[in-house]
């Protein structure tokens, strides 16, 4: 029996989805980035309307946008520290692991977890400095919040801040 073409009772319905899912490497970045950034244009100019209740709405679609989510994990992946796991240990190396990664980012229930402590030696003495390492589900949620407070934080600039 062939399941493509099997269908229910149900005017036409299929038994199952036949569709190939996205893979990480078919994703076509440019359009990823030009939607992230319209949507970055819409929150910087809803803040110079100080349309502050637009910003908050259109911030909540930027940080639950699948595309915002997918290019988090990239800039998570493609950075310098990219092969450091944290405390729990997971690298997201291959291309499956990203879009899995991309997939399950949410912040339903999040809340993140401890930094793993690494002694690093400072250069010129023999003394050690510390360095926090976090997941790498919590830069990818670091890097989603950056994307949509980035347009604010440009747009107000250093000395509007006193007034919060």
């Amino acid at each position: 029996m062939n399941v493509s073409s099997s269908i229910t009772h149900l005017k036409g319905e299929r038994l199952t989805d036949t569709r190939p899912k996205l893979q990480w490497i078919d994703i076509d970045w440019k359009k990823v980035e030009e939607y992230v950034n319209r949507l970055q244009t819409r929150i910087t100019k809803a803040v110079k309307e100080h349309k502050w209740h637009l910003v908050k709405r259109l911030q909540y679609l930027l940080t639950n946008s699948y595309y915002a989510k997918l290019l988090a994990v990239k800039s998570v992946t493609k950075n310098k520290g990219k092969r450091t796991a944290g405390i729990d240990g997971a690298k997201w190396i291959t291309p499956n692991s990203k879009m899995n990664a991309a997939l399950k980012l949410s912040d339903k229930k999040y809340k993140a977890k401890p930094l793993r402590r690494v002694y690093i030696p400072k250069p010129g003495t023999t003394k050690k400095r510390p360095l926090s390492i976090p997941t790498m589900y919590d830069r990818a949620m670091q890097a989603l919040y950056t994307l949509a407070l980035q347009p604010i934080a440009e747009t107000l600039g250093r000395s509007t801040f006193i007034w919060i």
